[in-house]
């Protein structure tokens, strides 16, 4: 059964930005709706546990990067791997979470979710310094060069690529680069530092997480 993605930003009281354009519009179910789904829950108020609240934290920067718990949860235990030796556990977590390549796609502005990117990323559109990556959970690093192969330029999703350009305001850690008139390329970004937690301002608590995940 397919998920109302509606709903779960609905139980969460927050927006998770998970339906693209539709989130920043009027049709947007935290606009029309902004209380949790299900019977007479407009009026009725919740009691939230601590186990509560950290599991309602995980799940929201889980579904929030679109991953499964198997996916999260590695990302975690990495971190807390690290225990001792991180200077800032949530700013580690957040910066492999952000240079997910579906991420970066999405934070482009290529896609308007980042389920679109994965499914972009899957179908092997791009290339990282000059080689095909079709893997979602591919990790940029810094200096790497993102284009879009040339055969995909005649899709439809890519005619109005230009336009990008000219409208999307990027974090301070990518950019797009303006390709040589000899390349004939008309998509190309480079990662030109670290994701930093404070500008990306997550969705969730997240030393509350770890809390979770450290039980």
């Amino acid at each position: 059964m397919k998920k109302d993605l509606c709903k779960i930003c609905r139980r969460f009281n927050q927006k998770l930005f998970l339906k693209g354009e539709r989130c920043f519009s009027s049709k947007c179910a935290m606009v029309k709706k902004p209380y949790p789904p299900g019977i007479k829950t407009k009026k009725r108020k919740f009691r939230q546990t601590e186990y509560g609240k950290q599991l309602a934290e995980k799940q929201k920067l889980k579904i929030s990067y679109g991953l499964s718990e198997e996916q999260f949860k590695k990302y975690v235990s990495q971190v807390l791997k690290k225990r001792g030796r991180a200077k800032d556990e949530a700013e580690e977590l957040i910066k492999k979470l952000e240079k997910r390549f579906d991420n970066v796609i999405y934070r482009l502005g290529i896609a308007s979710s980042r389920k679109q990117a994965r499914q972009l990323v899957s179908h092997g559109f791009f290339l990282v310094n000059g080689k095909s990556i079709d893997i979602p959970s591919y990790e940029v690093k810094q200096n790497d060069v993102i284009t879009l192969k040339k055969e995909k330029l005649q899709k439809n999703f890519f005619k109005e690529i230009s336009a990008i350009f000219k409208k999307k305001i990027l974090p301070s850690w990518l950019k797009f680069e303006k390709p040589a008139v000899q390349t004939q390329e008309k998509f190309k970004a480079k990662v030109i530092a670290e994701p930093s937690l404070k500008e990306m301002a997550p969705s969730a608590e997240i030393s509350v997480i770890f809390e979770f995940y450290s039980r």
